[in-house]
């Protein structure tokens, strides 16, 4: 069974996400100590979302809720927030429902944003580090393949997810009615991984020539050689914050990069610029919230940016959406159909059992030829192409049971499923009876 602890911009406050996203190594190891329960996982964090994608061992709806509780309980633990706080401000997904929603977040349709790009390079990576981790099993595998697909679907068929749909932009264009003239706007970027990239990417398209980039944990010089801008030096830190019309903080770090008697400071400085716009897009937050509150200084955080997220383009939306859809019922289908396949393949074995014994007999009579037997393979194959077709049809409409119970009926074979790891198990049918 999938499962799926949901926490993100529509459910919680951006505090409560930035504990999670702080506690997410610890998350992640404490929900692989309850191998009783959780047999694989992946964790997505962003900067707007925590989600655990789950597959649970005990697939029986009357087992739901106790997982449940024990997943929520794990995380609890884990990043020290009260359960009843995390269970009012997550949501959980189950069965079907968890492809629907991790195809939709890979798509960009539940971010601050919606339609943004970043989303589906983070959902990759996640996957990524949950195969290092060796926590991926072949259901979460399918899952997030057919969710990466998906993705790749509405990218190309809509217009949601067109170039720099993304959070940088957005906190850019609030940022717009501050800034005079971008040309002339002095900016430090502060980080170098993917956000700092897109970050400059987006400066550089409103015309920002002045850049120049500091990095907390000292990968500042070779960031700025290969984007061709300068590196600030941790003792130079001061006077570029002195300096800067605009700072953006992208950093993955998890404690404050600026703090409030740091830019007070550097704001203090006879040669510092009147006012200065701080644009915070690290989650844990890189920018100290009291740094607000100085004379001159204007914060943009994470929360406040998503407050103007703009509504979007309905048609585009709707557009996306049924992609989702159909591409969540194709994938419920397909998922059923797993559920004849032990029966499937308990009867095709069955019946070639058969079929090989009584050409072992006439080999022994001296009557049997590779034509016939040529032919007695492919008349068997045709007898089962119907069953198996009828198999799938009656699985894709939810009564996978008729056909796994024809199949005892009729010939005997009883198949022992279990949920989605279902094996098949024959009952031992004598040759002799079954020749008759």
């Amino acid at each position: 069974m999938l499962l799926c602890f949901s926490s993100s911009h529509r459910t919680a406050d951006f505090d409560l996400l930035e504990r999670l996203e702080r506690h997410a190594p610890a998350i992640t190891a404490a929900l692989s100590e309850h191998s009783d329960i959780v047999s694989g996982s992946v964790v997505l964090a962003t900067c707007n979302r925590f989600e655990a994608y789950l597959d649970i061992d005990e697939p029986l709806p009357a087992a739901r809720a106790v997982s449940t509780e024990a997943v929520l309980d794990a995380v609890s633990t884990a990043a020290g927030i009260d359960p009843d706080l995390l269970r009012g401000a997550s949501a959980v997904y189950s069965d079907h429902a968890v492809a629907e929603h991790l195809f939709a977040v890979t798509s960009g349709l539940e971010s601050v944003v919606v339609g943004e790009g970043e989303i589906a390079g983070q959902v990759r990576r996640a996957l990524d580090a949950a195969r290092r981790d060796g926590s991926v099993t072949s259901e979460l595998e399918r899952l997030f393949q057919v969710a990466s697909r998906t993705s790749r679907g509405v990218k190309n068929r809509t217009g949601i997810m067109t170039a720099g749909r993304s959070l940088v932009r957005l906190a850019l264009d609030l940022a717009e009615s501050r800034v005079t003239d971008w040309a002339m706007t002095r900016v430090l970027l502060v980080g170098t991984g993917k956000y700092a990239g897109a970050s400059l990417a987006a400066l550089r398209d409103r015309g920002v020539t002045d850049v120049r980039v500091y990095s907390p944990s000292g990968r500042a010089a070779k960031f700025a050689l290969s984007h061709d801008i300068a590196p600030v030096e941790a003792d130079g830190l001061l006077d570029a914050l002195a300096e800067s019309d605009l700072v953006v903080t992208c950093s993955a770090v998890t404690d404050y990069v600026l703090t409030r008697p740091l830019l007070a400071e550097a704001v203090a400085r006879p040669d510092a610029t009147e006012r200065r716009l701080v644009v915070d897009l690290g989650l844990p937050r890189n920018v100290d919230p009291a740094v607000g509150e100085l004379a001159g200084v204007e914060l943009l955080d994470l929360e406040t940016i998503s407050i103007h997220a703009p509504l979007t383009e309905l048609q585009a939306a709707d557009d996306a959406r049924t992609i989702v859809d159909a591409a969540a019922a194709e994938y419920r289908a397909r998922t059923a159909e797993q559920e004849v396949t032990p029966a499937l393949v308990a009867l095709r074995t069955h019946v070639f059992d058969i079929l090989d014994a009584e050409i072992e007999r006439a080999r022994r009579r001296g009557d049997g030829s590779e034509q016939t037997e040529a032919a007695l393979r492919h008349l068997a194959g045709v007898l089962l192409h119907t069953p198996s077709v009828r198999a799938r049809e009656l699985a894709r409409e939810g009564d996978a049971e008729s056909f796994i119970a024809g199949a005892a009926a009729v010939f005997g074979i009883d198949v022992d499923v279990d949920a989605e790891r279902a094996r098949p198990r024959l009952t031992a049918v004598d040759d002799e009876s079954a020749a008759s």
